[in-house]
């Protein structure tokens, strides 16, 4: 694979005009960025739609398609989570004795940012059509499978975003409190968040590199 030896840097250039869909999607991949500040401007509820029949055409484990879709336009809603969810960070925050300033610093950026999205998706894992297992070795393999069903799902949702037009960030803070924003939303039992994703059209533009690939692959 003599293209890869030149790092991360320089493939799309290696494929420039013998794989042009190839060179077409490492733009996409490459100029995708964590957006977190957007314009008022609405996301159009069948662009919305697209976005999520992007996710659902992603792999997942025994093609059970794990993920669950939770979408939030309403500003109370978002409010109403944002500020609970703050709550609970603050508990969490302060139990570890974080400085008092800091932690409001911390709290409000993470408001501001939910709050100020058109669009908030919460992705779900759900096991209630993976296989189960009476041992906890092959349970916590299926619940992984299934978590990583979500995550690629995510990851087709985010690049058609990007391919739209719209900015995109992954916010994993759910994890932290699953119990409680299914609560706030209403959710199904069964459904764990796993992430917020905010949307919208992108009033920031920001730039990031990445590693090198000669240190973060081997070949055997």
């Amino acid at each position: 694979m003599p293209a890869m030896s030149v790092g991360n840097v320089r493939i799309q250039d290696a494929v420039i005009g013998e794989w042009p869909a190839l060179t077409a999607f490492l733009e996409l991949a490459r100029t995708r960025r964590s957006i977190r500040r957007y314009t008022p401007e609405p996301v159009a509820p069948t662009l919305i739609e697209a976005l999520l029949e992007a996710a659902s055409w992603a792999p997942s484990a025994h093609n059970r398609q794990p993920w669950r879709f939770c979408v939030v336009q309403s500003a109370t809603t978002k409010a109403v989570l944002s500020a609970q969810m703050a709550e609970a960070w603050r508990r969490d925050l302060s139990g570890d004795g974080a400085d008092l300033s800091e932690i409001e610093r911390r709290v409000a950026i993470s408001q501001a940012r939910l709050t100020g999205a058109p669009v908030l998706i919460v992705p779900c894992v759900t096991l209630e059509e993976m296989d189960v297992y009476p041992d906890p070795l092959r349970s916590q393999a299926e619940w992984t499978m299934a978590v990583q069903s979500v995550a690629l799902a995510c990851q087709n949702l985010l690049l058609a975003a990007h391919a739209a037009g719209l900015g995109a960030c992954w916010m994993c803070a759910p994890l932290f409190a699953p119990a409680l924003v299914r609560q706030v939303l209403a959710l199904p039992e069964a459904w764990q968040p796993q992430a917020i994703l905010t949307l919208g059209y992108p009033a920031e533009v920001r730039t990031r590199t990445r590693a090198p690939l000669t240190e973060r692959v081997v070949w055997r």
